[in-house]
């Protein structure tokens, strides 16, 4: 199982960015995926998550309204659209994956997630 994150970078206040995550090497269909960030620290803390199915979408309070979480098939690659982004969102962002059997024990949880990305830096300041 492969997650190769990229699209961070240095954004203004109110700014957005678009975070992709490339997947490879498991049964799409049998997995959840979903975004976390962790700013220095600071715990790991869940940012979004859905089955690639494309159902299923949950998003932390924190970023309801602002950020959409969306796959494309064909791709096999994993979004993050964060706009009015603030500086309390900066963090580097993972990408991960879940089977869906452990997934529903906890959708937010990241002992769920057996298969994590590299990280991509996410830095909202003026």
């Amino acid at each position: 199982v492969q997650l190769q994150a990229s699209g961070g970078g240095l954004v203004q206040p109110g700014g957005s960015l678009n975070l992709s995550c490339v997947a490879s090497g498991f049964a799409f269909a049998n997995f959840a995926i979903g975004w976390f960030r962790q700013a220095p620290g600071k715990e790991r803390e869940f940012v979004a998550a859905m089955r690639w199915s494309g159902s299923s979408i949950t998003y932390a309070d924190s970023v309801k309204g602002r950020f959409t979480i969306s796959r494309d098939n064909a791709k096999s690659t994993l979004y993050l659209q964060m706009n009015s982004l603030k500086p309390e969102d900066s963090a580097v962002y993972y990408c991960a994956a879940a089977e869906i059997s452990r997934w529903i024990v906890s959708v937010s949880s990241p002992r769920q997630y057996a298969y994590w990305g590299q990280g991509t830096l996410v830095t909202v300041s003026s």
